[in-house]
């Protein structure tokens, strides 16, 4: 299937290389986690279509990760201003 000419696989591709780098432009480290665990697991989804496992392990790690630190690892956010040298 194909849209534009370019594949279904590679318009996945596009998408998780997008959210990626969206995820990067982000100032919240919440905000910035959710975005890329969005994109990870478009690259998950991309990389089953190829058969991929390097793509897949890695992007699975990356979405623990973050899952660990939105959900887990929950700390209260301390803004820089109230930190005492």
């Amino acid at each position: 299937m194909e849209f534009l000419g370019i594949s279904l696989t590679e318009w996945i591709g596009y998408l998780a290389s997008f959210f990626v780098l969206l995820s990067f432009l982000m100032r919240n480290i919440i905000t910035l986690r959710y975005v890329n665990s969005v994109g990870c697991l478009f690259f998950v989804a991309y990389g089953i279509l190829l058969d991929s496992w390097p793509v897949i392990i890695t992007n699975v790690a990356i979405v623990m990760v973050n899952v660990y630190y939105l959900f887990i690892n929950k700390k209260e956010h301390v803004p820089a201003d109230d930190v005492k040298p």
